[in-house]
């Protein structure tokens, strides 16, 4: 090799580009992680925004009872497009109510599931969540968004 020749030598390259393959193979799964994470707690966020949603929407337009869907809360200017259009930061939403009748009050639930769930490294997220008119959300496994009454199947009380 002359003196005067500058540059790196091939090895030297291919030592740089194996540690710049261990540094993506350890950062890679964790920001995949904090984006599951975060897709979580927009869903949780949105839960509570629907819950709000159809509390004002049941007191001033619903003459008592609650909105049958997302897109009703929409239209009636109570949540945004995306959340009314029942997907959400890599969740999808569902929502149903049952009306008021004789000595019923009305109800309703909400549920939010991972769009992509099955276990993989590109899961949206990991578990399902929901919220009914009593305004406590709940984790895990939901059964049903509603049963007949309105009311959520499954899951337990979230801590947070």
């Amino acid at each position: 090799m002359k003196k005067n020749q500058k540059g790196f030598s091939l090895i030297e390259l291919l030592i740089v580009v194996v540690i710049i393959g261990i540094i993506a193979a350890i950062a890679i799964p964790n920001l995949l992680a904090a984006r599951r994470s975060a897709n979580e707690g927009s869903a949780i966020s949105s839960l509570r925004t629907a819950h709000g949603a159809q509390m004002t929407f049941q007191a001033t337009a619903g003459g008592g009872d609650y909105a049958a869907d997302l897109a009703t809360l929409q239209g009636a200017g109570l949540v945004d497009s995306v959340l009314g259009g029942g997907t959400k930061s890599g969740y999808n939403f569902s929502m149903s109510d049952a009306p008021s009748g004789v000595g019923t009050p009305a109800t309703f639930a909400a549920s939010a599931t991972p769009v992509t769930g099955t276990g993989s490294i590109t899961d949206t997220g990991t578990r399902d969540f929901g919220i009914a008119t009593e305004g406590v959300i709940v984790a895990g496994a939901i059964g049903s968004v509603t049963d007949a009454a309105g009311v959520l199947s499954g899951g337990s009380p979230l801590n947070n």
